[in-house]
């Protein structure tokens, strides 16, 4: 009897295979505005499950992705055993009310035809926008309602990983890329799973196809159809072009060689041979060529010591995709299916309200809305001239909420995310910082805190002090100032 994928605890009560079907390609198949046949589509997808491959990963930008699941769905009893179906929520930054969030689960329930979402995946645009921990913890109620089984985000960084989970969120994964490209995950991201259980689920772990027999010794395309090639070659170019692309490739075909079995099989191997990463998540073909009798060929696939050297030796050939994970959908470069996004991310309207100053000719300020501005009477930021001063900034969220009392860092990440959108609603960017001031509470937590810092600006390498004070008001850990200069022609 053939062997059926592995599989892991991702939650209490859910279990899911270490092969997850990903159906992004719905969303390229039907990009001529023809949807799929859902029934058709379905028996596609019940071809998968009766191989051994049944559990399925979404979102609600996929195209007629969850309404095909939901129709697979529909051929098991409500309350036996059925494949599980993982989507995701990607709404745009704004104000998360508790009718907002419940509409955006109720449509992804709706759409599933199912009376809980097995796994409920979370992507935000901006983090300058805070709005996405309203979003997290509406969501963890539902949660507890029994509306979603398990919590998860996509396309988080390290940072605002840990920010989520010392906030009270209990997360279970993180959706990220991963690949023998982009090895971004094996990093920081790693750590925090490490010290809190949460899993990766790492998809593009062969790089839209590219990873693998069909392209080693091959020129690189001239022109790319489909969105998840165009993506990934972004990635390839970002990594030091196809040159090194092919020293990878190369050293995974040898490997492939060795073991009798595909050089994408050694790439998905080698990515699920991390410790932090619970599943891999494979495209689903459901019109087109499919993968199920190669995909079991990884399944005994172990990478020895010698295998994983020679993959190292040829990392070293190429660049580290620059950034933590999630990045490339937040800031230069932009390696997306779509490119540039900076025409969106300038879209999304700011949280903080500036204004002039009245009676103060040149004079902007901003106000974030803490209960204590009006009390103490001071702005956010305030702009005069090409100078911007931020006053300094705890971790406040909303009017008087502490976040993640009693953990500096996280404190730190949301901070320095509060003043980035105060300085950006006076029309500037955190590269015109010049002069920062912290505050904390504890000198032995400096650690933290500077390595929270340095994330952000350590290419900009602003002036900066650190001092500890004698206390701090709450459950404050850290209090931050920010002077900037917005030079002309930025």
């Amino acid at each position: 009897m053939p062997k059926n994928p592995d599989r892991f605890q991702l939650a209490e009560g859910l279990n899911a295979s270490r092969l997850i079907c990903g159906l992004w390609q719905v969303a390229d198949l039907e990009r001529g505005d023809t949807p799929l046949d859902s029934e058709r589509a379905a028996d596609a997808l019940q071809a998968y499950v009766d191989a051994g491959f049944d559990t399925f990963d979404m979102a609600d930008h996929y195209g007629s992705a969850e309404l095909i699941t939901g129709r697979l769905l529909t051929r098991y009893p409500r309350d036996g055993r059925r494949p599980l179906a993982f989507t995701k929520w990607c709404p745009e930054p704004g104000p998360m009310t508790v009718d907002v969030v419940r509409r955006g689960v109720q449509e992804r329930l709706d759409r599933l035809g199912v009376e809980k979402v097995d796994l409920l995946q979370f992507h935000w645009w901006t983090f300058d926008h805070p709005a996405w921990l309203d979003a997290l913890h509406e969501m963890n109620r539902l949660r507890e309602e029994g509306l979603i089984g398990a919590l998860g985000v996509t396309n988080f960084d390290a940072a605002h990983l840990a920010l989520a989970l010392a906030d009270g969120i209990p997360l279970a994964s993180n959706q990220i890329s991963f690949s023998l490209l982009d090895r971004r995950a094996a990093g920081p991201l790693s750590e925090v799973c490490a010290r809190s259980g949460v899993k990766l689920l790492a998809y593009g772990t062969l790089c839209g196809g590219f990873l693998s027999d069909k392209w080693l010794g091959k020129p690189a395309p001239t022109s790319i159809a489909d969105w998840s090639r165009s993506k990934y070659k972004r990635f390839i170019d970002a990594a030091g072009g196809w040159t090194a692309f092919q020293a990878i490739l190369s050293a995974a075909g040898e490997i492939a060689r060795k073991h009798s079995v595909s050089i994408s099989n050694v790439a998905t191997a080698w990515v699920l041979g991390h410790p932090a990463v619970g599943a891999a998540i494979i495209g689903a073909r459901v019109t087109e060529s499919e993968h199920r009798a190669d995909n079991r060929k990884l399944l005994d696939l172990q990478l020895d010591a010698e295998d994983k050297a020679r993959l190292e030796a040829a990392f070293a050939e190429s660049l580290p995709i620059p950034g933590d994970c999630g990045d490339e959908y937040r800031r230069p470069p932009y390696l997306t299916a779509s490119g540039d996004l900076s025409h969106h991310l300038d879209a999304i309207p700011s949280v903080f309200k500036a204004e002039p100053a009245p009676g103060k000719l040149g004079r902007l300020r901003a106000s974030s809305g803490s209960v204590w501005e009006p009390i103490a009477g001071y702005s956010r930021a305030v702009r005069v001239g090409d100078s911007i001063c931020v006053s300094g900034t705890t971790a406040t969220h909303g009017a008087d909420r502490c976040v993640a009392p009693g953990d500096a860092g996280a404190q730190t990440t949301y901070i320095l995310d509060k003043i980035s959108a105060s300085i950006a609603s006076l029309g500037g960017k955190m590269d015109d910082v010049i002069r920062t001031r912290i505050y904390v509470r504890d000198a032995t937590k400096w650690e933290p805190v500077s390595r929270a810092h340095g994330r952000v600006f350590g290419e900009i390498l602003p002036a900066n002090t650190l001092v500890e004070v004698g206390n701090l008001i709450g459950d404050y850990e850290v209090e931050i100032e920010a002077d900037a200069v917005v030079l002309s022609g930025d």
